[in-house]
């Protein structure tokens, strides 16, 4: 919408403003049904089983032994992508330091952390 219409929104419309909102909603529909349909698939994929080296595996499971493969042989995407899934992802932390100063009635009150 950006650069199809540089008007102002003040200046729309309701039925405008309504059109485009439509507009929007059915493409965010339409978009949210890819995505699962998508997924759909993915989930499909991934339980079929397979035959990987002599070894009957899911596709998840044959996805999951070339990931440890790769992360062997110093990929370390793959071995942060394996430790998350593994749910061994470490907390990142955030340290804040804050003082509030607040001023009532001529009295100075001072807040900190």
């Amino acid at each position: 919408m950006a650069g199809k219409r540089l008007d102002n929104f003040k200046d729309k419309s309701h039925k405008l403003t309504a059109e485009d909102a439509a507009k929007g909603g059915k493409n965010s529909a339409q978009a949210r049904r890819e995505k699962a349909n998508l997924r759909k698939c993915l989930e499909i994929l991934l339980s079929q089983p397979m035959d990987k080296d002599g070894k009957e595996m899911t596709g998840a499971e044959a996805l999951a032994v070339e990931l440890f493969q790769k992360a062997l042989k110093g990929d370390v995407k793959a071995f942060e992508v394996l430790r998350d899934t593994a749910g061994q992802k470490p907390k990142e932390e955030i340290q804040s330091d804050t003082s509030l100063t607040i001023k009532m009635g001529g009295e100075l009150e001072e807040f900190s952390e």
